[in-house]
This record gives structure tokens, sequence and C-alpha cells, in this order.
């Protein structure tokens, strides 16, 4: 049976970093023995420490000087662009093989290197059409495969979602999960939209994560006691439970893997027309599709979605 080795150098715990904990359990439920590569602190390390067959292995920058230990497989997957560009050295120095997921739709650089990466590799996963489209502008001889996300199936407490139906009674609970992080989730656009809605009605929004834009948006709520900031939380799927409706009004998304998770317990969905979201939502049939941004807002007026 062949040796795996993952590698995921991201600092945090986001979608690309679940998705990776959710295949390393699939493998290791079929009896597949892994290694794990990850920077040192990683929360993703300290979330697949019981998966059985798992070897982690934390390396200090630079990566590649890991190699002996990542020599030692026969399949290399990268998860994120450090680890692409270690499994590409690794091919060039010892011949090792290896694929690599792209998730983001963030422009990709037109370098020797990179256009390098993405050939040599054997297979290339991109989550969405938008994703294996860049791949293949930057390197048109890749092996590109599209392959979206999986939901994460979450388990549901009934008592933690009878709590907190009890807290949202009466009220219709808006939901948004992610990085609160404007230049990628736009929750400002998100706020100033909730703000238009009618005051005789009792809605609440609740933002579920942490992020870089956490105190701006809270100063930009200021006084409306209906927007809630919950952080970061564990049990997602019983929140996502009592939503009813989601929004995910991003500027940019490679796949939006959450929207699996909100779709999979039937919550209405509205979102931002970009990147690999239409891959997911189908506008008027699987949810509403809308331009990012608002008109007026500093980003700019939004061109029209044309769906």
């Amino acid at each position: 049976m062949k040796r795996i080795a993952h590698l995921n150098f991201a600092k945090g715990f986001r979608g690309g970093e679940r998705q990776t904990m959710l295949l390393v359990e699939t493998l290791a439920a079929r009896g597949y023995s892994q290694k794990l590569f990850v920077r040192h602190g990683s929360e993703l390390a300290e979330r697949c420490r019981s998966v059985p067959g798992l070897t982690i292995i934390a390396l200090s920058k630079p990566y590649i000087a890991g190699w002996r230990a990542l020599r030692d497989t026969d399949l290399l997957h990268a998860h994120e662009t450090k680890g692409a560009q270690v499994a590409c050295l690794m091919n060039c120095l010892f011949g090792v093989k290896y694929i690599v997921t792209r998730r983001v739709d963030n422009t990709i650089k037109d370098n020797f290197f990179t256009r390098m990466m993405y050939a040599r590799a054997s297979r290339s996963v991109a989550l969405s059409s938008i994703i294996r489209d860049m791949i293949l502008e930057r390197s048109p001889d890749a092996q590109v495969d599209v392959i979206p996300s999986a939901a994460t199936h979450f388990s549901l407490n009934p008592d933690q979602v009878a709590v907190l139906r009890e807290r949202f009674a009466g009220r219709y609970l808006i939901g948004n999960i992610g990085e609160l992080d404007n230049t990628h989730k736009g929750q400002k656009y998100l706020i100033e939209a909730f703000k238009e809605l009618p005051k005789d009605v009792p809605y609440s929004l609740i933002l579920l994560g942490k992020g870089k834009d956490e105190e701006a948006y809270r100063q930009q709520a200021e006084g409306m006691e209906n927007i809630i900031f919950e952080g970061y939380v564990n049990n997602v799927g019983d929140y996502i439970a009592c939503m009813d409706l989601f929004v995910f009004p991003s500027q940019n998304e490679g796949l939006g893997s959450v929207l699996l998770d909100v779709m999979e317990q039937k919550v209405p969905v509205i979102a931002s027309d970009v990147g690999g979201i239409p891959d997911l939502v189908t506008h008027e049939k699987t949810g509403l599709l809308v331009p990012p941004g608002i008109p007026g807002a500093e980003s700019g007026n939004p061109a029209p979605s044309g769906r």
C-alpha cells in the first residue's frame, strides 16, 4: 500500500485545513498509513492527533530542510502553496511524485517556478472550474481535475441545538461563517445591508469566526444589539441548524465549502456571484446569487451579475 504524506503549512485552521483533515480521516478509515507535515504550532496537527496510522511531523522554515522525512514516501499531497513548492522541489531533487490541491481563486504568480510546479505534478486538483482555468492559463501542460470539497457532515448535539433555539426564539436568524476579513469574506457589506432591514421585524445577524477586521466590524455595528459576534465555536453544525438564512458575501472565493454544510441542512443561501460559488449555487434554484459589494460602498459600484 502506498505511503502518503500530506503537506499543509498554513498558519490557522480554515476551510482548507478542515478539508485536509477530512481527507486524512477518510484515508485512515480505509487503512492507509499517512504522514502529515505541518508548521510548528499547527492547529491542524492538534485536531488530527487521534487519527490512527497518522504520523505528524512539524517542520520549521525552510520546510525543504525536512527532506529526509519527506523523501520517505510514495506520494506527496500538497494542500496549499508552500506545500506545493516543497513538493515540487522534492520531485526535482529526488523524483518523489506529488499532487497539488488548489483551493483559492487568487491570481497565480506568473513565473517559471510556479508554472513548473503545476506542470510537474502528477495531478492537480482544482476545487472549482474557475480555479481549473486559472491553473491551465498559467501552466497549459498541467493535468487538472475539478474535485469539489466535501461536506463536513457535522454531527448535531440535540441539547445544544435546543439551547440555541431557545436563545434565538422569536428571532429570524441570519448567519455568516468565516474569517472576519473584508477583503476576502466581505462581511462589511453584510452588516451595511443588515442595517437597511425594517426595524419592526425581529431579525438577528450572527457572525461565527474571528479575524483581523473584527474590531472594525464591531465599530461599524455599534449600537446594534441584534448583530452578534459569536467568535470561534467548535459546534458549528449546531448553529447552522438554528439559522433561517445564510448569507455569504465573499469578494473572492475558490469554492466556499461551508456552503455545502449549510445546504446539507437545507438552510436557504444568498451568496456572492464570484469565484467558484456558482459551481455550488444555481441562481433561483439552489439559492440566490448577487453581485459582490453594495452600490456606493468604498469598493465602488459592483458590476451587474449577469445571472
